[in-house]
């Protein structure tokens, strides 16, 4: 995590990036506003385009930050749960 100054694409005033890896690299879950996002395609649909989102696996999905705190217990109970499962 890095302070910058708010802009539109963080408002919130912080750069982020939390990943989880398997053994050989590859994510399984991400937390970032690295880039924006876009949601919507095909006729009647409104597009959306934000900067904070999450990825699992190959799905992305708009993540709604509120704070840094939220965010990092967020990512970790997350985590927790995918480690979990794994272990079964």
């Amino acid at each position: 995590m890095k302070a910058v100054e708010p802009c539109v694409r963080r408002p919130h005033g912080l750069k982020y990036s939390l990943t989880l890896q398997d053994e050989d690299g590859h994510r399984i879950l991400g937390f970032d506003n690295a880039h924006p996002i876009r949601i919507g395609a095909g006729p009647g649909a409104k597009t959306k385009i934000e900067y904070d989102h999450k990825h699992e696996g190959e799905r992305v999905r708009f993540y709604c930050y509120t704070d840094a705190f939220a965010l990092l217990s967020d990512f970790w109970k997350e985590v927790e749960s995918i480690v979990q499962e794994r272990s079964l």
